[in-house]
């Protein structure tokens, strides 16, 4: 399975632009805009206006777990540039628990990715966790220390990604 295979595609070298997944329903996958940020859950800053792909993986991949069953959560997309891959995952919740689900999808996404070959083809690992209705704090350092050690993948909630 490849994590690529995903028709949605987007590329941009704006220096800024926003990633999207809007409310169902229906459940459409999430994708990269250039042009209205009020749909903007997470900012996207290129000052260096790189060539960065954004592949949609929610409801268009299937993931499956050990049993053969398709797992029934997944990350919304992923960011790729030069050798640096970012898993993102978007959210508006403002329920208690938001940041646990968010992160738990990001792990199951980034522990089938980190079975294929392609996981060999990036130095750097990052995962985002951007809400557009919270105001972040910097308090979830803890959470961020153990999400690094348990999957080597450099955490952030926030909702500004830095290339």
């Amino acid at each position: 399975m490849s994590f690529f295979d995903s028709e949605y595609q987007y590329i941009s070298t704006k220096r800024t632009f926003g990633l999207c997944d809007d409310e169902p329903p229906p459940h459409k996958p999430a994708y990269l805009d250039e042009t209205n940020g009020s749909k903007w859950i997470a900012i996207v800053a290129n000052d260096a206006q790189l060539e960065v792909k954004f592949v949609a993986l929610d409801h268009c991949i299937k993931l499956l777990k050990s049993d053969g069953k398709t797992a029934d959560r997944c990350s919304d997309g992923l960011l790729t540039y030069n050798s640096t891959i970012i898993f993102v995952e978007l959210t508006t919740a403002t329920h208690k628990n938001w940041k646990s689900d968010k992160d738990e999808q990001l792990r199951i996404t980034i522990s089938h990715f980190e079975k294929t070959k392609e996981a060999k083809q990036y130095d750097v690992k990052k995962a985002y966790i951007a809400n557009s209705k919270k105001i972040l704090r910097s308090s979830y350092q803890s959470r961020m220390d153990k999400f690094l050690s348990e999957t080597g993948y450099d955490l952030r909630i926030e909702n500004r990604i830095v290339i």
